[in-house]
Formats: C-alpha cells, structure tokens, sequence
C-alpha cells in the first residue's frame, strides 16, 4: 500500500474519530469541542486537495468521498453547535428516548403496582468480531449516550475508548466461557436506570 493510500486510511480513521468525539461532546462527555482533531482533518483535506495532481483516480475517488462524508458530517454539527451556544436542547424522538417516556408514563399512572418488567429500549446490538464491528460499537455507544441523556441521568463521562475495550473484552471472554459465536448487547431499562445488557446468542 502506498503512502497516499496509508494516508487516507488515517484521514478516515481521524473522521470516524471525530464523529465520536462530537458525539462525546453533545453527549455531555466532553467539556469542550474537540477543536484539536478537526484541525488535523481540516489540515489533511488542505494537503490532499495541493496535491490532487498526484494521485491515482481511485485515490481521488476516495478522498472526494471521504471530503463529501465530512462535509456532512461538519454541518451537522455546525447546527447543533448553534442550538448548543443558543441553549436549545433537542427532544429525542428516538427510540431509546420514547421507551424512556413510555416507562415514565406507566411509572406515573400505576405507582401503587409492582415495579414494571425491564423494557428493552429498541437497540439491539450482535457482535462477532469486535475488532472488525468498529461500526456496531460506535452505534452501541451512541445508543448508550442518548439513554442515558434521555433518561436524565448524571453519570460520569463515558469515554469510546473505554466503552470499546470493554466491549471487546466482554466480547471475547463470554465466546470463550460460553461458546456460541455472537454476544448480543441490548440497553434496558429498569426502575428508571439505563442498563447495558449482555448475552451469548449461540
């Protein structure tokens, strides 16, 4: 592989980075915007463009993809800084925020019944391989962060970094004791709290 192809595998690492880190951010797991990574993407797209000339079509190809990705990516966030920065905060119609109103719903109208069953909040993970499902782990995450946000929770920051090497390992070690080959990760919902689930699917 070339140094321009090892080039632009970082410059879609450093993007992919990015997005979780802007996640981590409006999540409430970050204190401020992560300014310095988006200037080394800002700066590697300004490289790549000087030097257009030298590369192949397919590495063109690619890196108009990947400035076409970020582009999205960036006014995205432009919005949600500007909602931010105006103290507007979004309500969340996915499904983890409407299985949370639906629990508080039912917590409100039946609180002399017993306490409701766990409530699955619609997000359904299967993992294999994590070391080749980066793209479920980061949806996993995302999943989590906007539970628990949705939720009202406090908790302390959670870093991607961590959640993936928990993950991975969590992953690897449930294969190994159990058998079977996928782990199903689903988050739940009990008493109120938000609760990362684990089981072998075999």
């Amino acid at each position: 592989m070339s140094q321009t192809d090892d080039a632009l595998s970082q410059l879609e690492r450093d993007i992919r980075a990015l997005k979780i880190e802007y996640e981590q951010y409006f999540g409430g797991g970050r204190a401020r915007p992560p300014s310095d990574t988006e200037w080394r993407v800002e700066q590697t797209i300004k490289r790549f463009t000087e030097r257009g000339a030298e590369m192949s079509y397919a590495q063109r190809f690619r890196f108009n993809n990947l400035t076409s990705t970020y582009a999205k990516y960036r006014e995205v966030w432009r919005k949600r800084l500007k909602q931010k920065e105006e103290g507007f905060v979004p309500r969340h119609f996915g499904a983890a925020a409407r299985a949370i109103e639906a629990e508080r719903a039912r917590t409100r109208q039946a609180s002399a019944s017993p306490p409701p069953q766990p409530d699955t909040v619609g997000v359904r993970i299967v993992c294999s391989d994590p070391d080749q499902e980066p793209e479920k782990i980061e949806q996993l995450y995302r999943a989590l962060l906007e539970a628990r946000q949705a939720a009202g929770e406090q908790a302390a920051p959670l870093h991607f970094e961590n959640f993936a090497r928990f993950v991975h390992a969590k992953t690897q070690q449930l294969r190994k004791t159990q058998g079977g080959t996928e782990v199903e990760y689903s988050i739940e919902l009990e008493a109120g709290k938000v609760k990362l689930k684990v089981r072998v699917r075999k």
